[in-house]
């Protein structure tokens, strides 16, 4: 049975640059498999990649990836994709990265700029008191065997860009997959893998988190100037803001250390009004406050879940100055009281 789906009619959700499939495309090479039988398979059409800035819708992505699973096999696809990332392959977010004075530096521009290029993948990351913790998943649905493949490529992606910002600083990792363990890992010892384990809640990357104060050797101030104004220019220029603010408000409502980002500052970072996000929100039957819950919500969960933080610094992050405010509204959420949702759930 096929993995790759032609519907007829289907959301269109955002372009992603060409730099990504391409990869793709040059171990299906290897593999003996032109970029043509690949394209044809997929049914995408060959001049999205007749140029380095060309782009290819998400669902187009998934195809491609699709097709090279069922020409070549997978055998440590996603791995492999993942080794084979430099950070330049993402564009002016990746000479930000490089840019930066500090890994802590780094994570936060990731994050902020991450939908600029990972749109159909959603990452976040958690501190908590020993471990930097990434954690990725889909933002919609597609086949199984493909969603492995990315998520391996993305997790692993972020592990090797942390291994380059970190110039030689031994990096010590874990990589945590939800899917069954591979037959594949002993043909990969060549890409210098960390600790992986299968198996898991939740799809993560673990580093420690001293790292997050190591100097990186490539920091230049002003191209990170540079670098980020032309990460906020390709964020407005982003063509499906319209359509879909409800997933961009999502994304950008992380909480980290000074909590979530205000409606004014939400506006600020889609280079809308404040005014023009509730009219936005409300044609879509929403608000700030009900996607901010939502929020919270999945926050929580995750914090819980993923870390040993005390609940009282949980609920302060979350916004909830008195830790039993918090508590009623997770009990609403949830049923259990956060300390009961916490003996429920193993710590990874």
């Amino acid at each position: 049975m096929s993995l790759i789906h032609y519907p007829k009619e289907q959301i269109q959700y955002a372009h992603l640059p060409v730099t990504y499939p391409v990869i793709y495309l040059q171990i299906a090479q290897e593999r003996g498999v032109s970029q043509a039988q690949v394209l044809a398979h997929a049914q995408i059409n060959p001049q999205i990649f007749a140029q380095a800035t060309g782009r290819i819708s998400s669902q187009e992505y998934e195809r491609l990836v699709a097709a090279v699973i069922e020409l070549v096999g997978n055998q440590g696809l996603g791995l492999e994709v993942g080794a084979r990332q430099p950070l330049t392959a993402h564009g002016i977010l990746g000479y930000a990265l490089m840019s930066a004075t500090t890994v802590a530096e780094a994570v936060k521009i990731l994050q902020r700029f991450w939908h600029v290029r990972g749109r159909g993948v959603n990452l976040r990351y958690i501190e908590d008191p020993q471990d930097l913790v990434f954690s990725i998943y889909c933002q919609y649905p597609m086949h199984p065997e493909v969603e492995k493949v990315l998520l391996e490529a993305v997790l692993s992606g972020v592990y090797y860009g942390l291994r380059f910002l970190l110039a030689g600083v031994p990096l010590e990792a874990e990589l945590h997959f939800a899917m069954p363990q591979p037959d594949y890992l002993a043909q990969l010892e060549h890409l210098q893998l960390p600790t992986i384990y299968y198996g898991q809640a939740i799809t993560q990357l673990k580093v420690p988190k001293t790292i997050l104060q190591q100097i990186i050797k490539t920091a230049n101030p002003e191209a990170l100037s540079m670098a980020i104004a032309q990460c906020e220019r390709e964020l407005a220029l982003l063509p499906s803001i319209e359509q879909d603010v409800v997933m961009m408000v999502n994304i950008l409502l992380q909480a980290d250390e000074q909590g979530y980002l205000t409606p004014t500052q939400v506006a600020d970072r889609l280079h809308i009004s404040e005014r023009s996000l509730r009219r936005h929100l409300q044609q879509q039957g929403t608000s700030y406050q009900q996607l901010l819950e939502t929020a919270r919500q999945r926050d929580a969960q995750q914090l819980l879940r993923q870390t040993q933080a005390e609940i009282q610094l949980i609920a302060q992050r979350l916004g909830y100055q008195n830790p039993a405010n918090f508590t009623r509204a997770f009990k609403q959420w949830t049923g259990k009281t956060p300390r009961e949702f916490r003996l429920t759930t193993i710590y990874d």
